[in-house]
Parts: C-alpha cells; sequence; structure tokens
C-alpha cells in the first residue's frame, strides 16, 4: 500500500513539474549550463594560468597527493599532471547539479500547494506523512540523478573532443563510479528532502530556498578541501561519506515528519 501511495505521488509531481515550464527547462538545461561551466573554467585555468597554479605550494600539495594516489600521473607534464587534478575534481562538480534542481524545484513543492488549497485536499487522503515527504522528494530526485549522470557521460565527450582523451583513464577510476552511482545518489536525496522539510515549514518560497541552501554549502567545500590538497578523497573515504549521507537521509525523513505539522496545514492554510 505505501509502496502504491508514493509511487502516486511520484506520477502525480512528474506531471505537475514537466507540464510547468520552468521546472522543466531547470530540470533538463540547468544540468548542462553547470557541465558547460566547469569545463570552462577548467579550459581557462590549464589555458591561461596553469604556470602559475603550479608555482603555487598549495597546488603543489595537491598534486603530491594526486601522485600518491594515481602513481602513474608522475610520469605526465607538469601541466598535464594539473589538468589531471582539475578533471578529477568533476565528480565532485556534478554534485552541483541534484542540489542546484533541489534549490530551484523542491523548495517549491509544498509551498505552491498551500498558497493554491490543493495541499489541503492531499491531507485528507489516507497517505501517510513520511509518504508524503519522500514520495516529494524521490520526484525531483529520480530525474535529477538521471540528469547527473547523463551530464558526466557529456563531460567525457567534450574531455574528449578538446583532446583530453588521453587523460580520462585518470580521471574515470573507481572515485568517479563511486561518486557518481553511490554518493550522488545520496546526495541527491538528501537535498530534495531539506527542500520538501524546508518548503512545508515555509510560508514562502525564499524561507524554503534558505534551508536547502545548507546542502550546497558542503558540496562546495568538497571541491576545495580536495583541490588544495588539504584531504584527497580515496575510495573508502568515498565509500564512508556517501554512507554518511545515507544516513542523513534516513534521519532528516524522519525529523521531516516530526516537523511537518499536518493538522496546523491545513487549518491555517484555509
Amino acid at each position: 500500500m505505501s509502496r502504491r501511495r508514493i509511487r502516486t505521488i511520484l506520477l502525480k509531481e512528474w506531471v505537475l513539474l514537466f507540464t510547468d515550464l520552468n521546472s522543466a527547462l531547470v530540470v533538463t538545461l540547468l544540468p548542462f549550463l553547470v557541465v558547460g561551466q566547469g569545463i570552462l573554467y577548467i579550459w581557462l585555468a590549464f589555458r591561461f594560468a596553469g604556470e602559475s597554479m603550479l608555482a603555487a605550494s598549495v597546488f603543489q600539495t595537491a598534486l603530491q597527493k594526486l601522485v600518491e594516489a594515481m602513481p602513474g600521473v608522475i610520469q605526465l607534464p607538469g601541466q598535464e599532471q594539473l589538468l589531471v587534478l582539475l578533471l578529477s575534481q568533476f565528480n565532485f562538480f556534478l554534485l552541483l547539479i541534484p542540489t542546484m534542481i533541489a534549490i530551484s524545484v523542491a523548495t517549491f513543492s509544498i509551498v505552491d500547494e498551500k498558497l493554491s488549497g490543493s495541499l489541503e485536499a492531499l491531507l485528507a487522503t489516507p497517505v501517510k506523512t513520511w509518504e508524503l515527504l519522500l514520495g516529494k522528494a524521490l520526484a525531483g530526485a529520480i530525474p535529477a540523478l538521471l540528469m547527473t549522470w547523463l551530464s558526466g557521460g557529456v563531460f567525457l565527450l567534450v574531455a574528449l573532443a578538446l583532446g583530453w582523451g588521453h587523460l580520462i583513464g585518470y580521471v574515470v577510476t573507481a572515485r568517479w563510479f563511486l561518486t557518481l552511482f553511490l554518493l550522488t545518489p545520496a546526495v541527491a536525496i538528501l537535498s530534495f528532502m531539506l527542500g520538501v522539510a524546508g518548503s512545508a515549514r515555509a510560508k514562502d518560497p525564499r524561507g524554503a530556498q534558505n534551508t536547502a541552501l545548507l546542502i550546497i554549502l558542503p558540496v562546495f567545500a568538497l571541491i576545495g578541501i580536495q583541490i588544495t590538497g588539504v584531504v584527497w578523497f580515496t575510495p573508502l573515504l568515498i565509500l564512508l561519506l556517501a554512507l554518511a549521507i545515507g544516513i542523513a537521509d534516513f534521519v532528516t525523513l524522519r525529523a521531516a515528519v516530526r516537523l511537518f505539522r499536518r493538522e496546523s496545514i491545513v487549518v491555517q492554510w484555509r
């Protein structure tokens, strides 16, 4: 019964998501803009700031950790070592896609229904609170996750087109697959769960977006601490990080269910 209810919520949310032009464009166009921006930054840094970056002590530390993790990189010229370092951050850069979509889409999920009055009718059905919140989070997380995977493929194709194909083997490693197929789903669900939870508590979309912003800052931190050599994320660390975020998904759902004031929403938003 729970699966049927969640599936019904999924279908309802997808109809609303893809019949609204703005939401549909956010899900389908934003990921490619993120990929294009990331590749542009890498190309500009490699083309115009390569020597200065190699001379910076912070990047020398990061390159040293890169060589320790992948000894074969030592055979490459210095500039190509830097390029491998930059390209190796893209698995974390892709995490921005589900978080940014969540900020744009999930935060409006329940607020819009409050304002339109359709949420009252939904809460009058037998659907449980956790089913409602999980269904709404998955309705956004699944398309965002699929678009993230597609964007990862586009990134590799563009890297090949730019003549970086001989470096792909240093990028598409166990870290790449663990990030894309384990860490990204956990981050996607957490992003949309926070967005839906914030939407459930907020009275306007801006208030809901403030909650979802909590997840995008740690993503930037992951990129920063690795590219500066503070921490190099090995496959084991990525696995542990994905496990921790998976636990956070469950805790966030439980907390959101407790904070979701079902009765007060029905009364206050009439």
